[in-house]
């Protein structure tokens, strides 16, 4: 086994925490595809781990509504599961926790592909989401090698290679499920688990050194953490901020296939400008984030997604709804996602940096809930005869207050330094 000093990791440990981060984005794969089978896609087209489970609703007995908790429940699990994860690994260390939680997604993915009934294959996936910690302290990790600023500009790099997986985990997905069946995607997963429990085990130093404490006093310091205005300011502004991306995900399909008429071939092609772009924006984190600061670069992601979000919603009032108009805007709503999150999750995990675990695990867990919340309530409000417009105000709604509240953490933190 490889030993290294716990306080600074040699550079290996940062190509081992981009490993472990892709096996999370690999597990959950991309929504897309579900939300394209559920209104428009014959059976034979769906795509990923996602859009092929539709295919196990004859084996297992069971009915595609059904069968679609198996996304809904991972989303929820994956959500609640960082409110664990991160104070677990204040207490006990990053390295036993990411451990753990291979281990029980190796068995989890085991007990998909062995899965002989829907209840058993949705106990599968809901475990499956004990990966949510390699997201959750990877942001952790990365603030235990960095200070503050510098913290943000390794999280824009980590996360722009990061991105690359969901672009084409759906497509990886879809071949093995087609060729070899529906459960052939989750064996897949499983290789990749054992690669990184062995990468882990073997090349991943302890970033933390945890204080030995009770779980009254665990619990303690937890609830002081949400004292803390700050990292509710910078959480709500990354809550906020990818808020507009979630809601377009969840209403883009419909406008592609119902307003313009796309395929959803094309749909799919045309979703990979935003992950083009959520690289470009953390690209920009990674190269001026430590010299221009945290703050203003929240804001001018901030500013960004809103010029993308009323570019588009000109375009497409003012001229014949077209793909074009629907989706090349939206690269700046990826770019002023990149631009902010990783600044406001570095300036989150900062204000406490004993409790990094603890404040990532809370963060991810709004992010998640709260961007699942707006992609269901976009895709509630949207119809043929409102021209999407809603989604567009709810769009522009939130990335209005992130860049409020971006702008209102800059003034704080101006004030503190004087």
């Amino acid at each position: 086994m490889n030993v290294r000093s716990a306080e600074k990791p040699a550079l290996p440990d940062h190509i081992n925490l981009f490993c472990v981060t892709i096996k999370h984005h690999a597990n959950f794969n991309n929504p897309v595809p579900l939300a394209i089978w559920s209104k428009n896609t014959p059976k034979d087209q769906h795509t990923g781990i996602n859009g092929r489970v539709f295919c196990c609703s004859d084996e297992l007995n069971t009915t595609p509504a059904i069968a679609q908790y198996v996304l809904t429940l991972f989303l929820a699990a994956t959500a609640l599961a960082q409110l664990f994860i991160g104070p677990m690994a204040d207490r006990y260390g990053r390295r036993p926790v990411l451990l753990a939680s291979t281990s029980v997604f190796l068995i989890a993915t085991t007990v998909c592909v062995f899965a002989t009934s829907i209840e058993m294959l949705l106990i599968g996936r809901v475990l499956q989401a004990s990966i949510a910690a390699s997201v959750a302290l990877s942001r952790a990790i990365i603030r235990d090698l960095y200070d503050r600023s510098k913290a943000a500009s390794m999280i824009g790099y980590v996360t722009m290679a990061m991105a690359v997986i969901p672009m084409i985990s759906p497509t990886i997905g879809g071949y093995v499920g087609e060729i070899y069946g529906w459960r052939a995607p989750f064996m897949a997963l499983f290789v990749v688990g054992i690669a990184m429990i062995l990468l882990i085990y073997f090349d991943l130093g302890e970033t933390f050194k945890p204080q030995p404490s009770s779980l009254k006093l665990q619990f303690s310091n937890y609830l002081s953490l949400l004292k803390e205005p700050a990292v509710w300011g910078y959480f709500l502004c990354a809550t906020s901020a990818s808020g507009a991306y979630f809601a377009f995900l969840g209403g883009a399909p419909f406008v592609g296939t119902q307003i313009i008429g796309m395929s959803p071939s094309e749909l799919g092609f045309h979703f990979g400008f935003l992950a083009i772009g959520y690289m470009t924006g953390n690209f920009i984190s990674g190269r001026f984030s430590e010299r221009i600061g945290i703050e203003p670069m929240m804001i001018s992601g901030g500013i960004v997604c809103c010029i993308g979000v009323s570019l588009s919603l000109f375009l497409m009032v003012n001229f014949e709804p077209r793909a074009e108009f629907l989706f090349y805007p939206m690269m700046l709503i990826g770019t002023g996602n990149g631009m902010t999150l990783p600044n406001a999750n570095a300036g989150a995990i900062s204000v406490r940096p004993d409790l990094a675990g603890s404040a990532s695990g809370l963060g991810g867990f709004l992010q998640i809930g709260g961007g699942a919340a707006l992609a269901s309530l976009s895709g509630r409000l949207i119809t043929v005869e409102n021209q999407a417009l809603p989604l567009y105000i709810l769009m522009f709604l939130s990335s209005v207050v992130g860049a409020f509240i971006a702008a209102t953490m800059f003034f704080i933190a101006r004030k503190v330094a004087v």
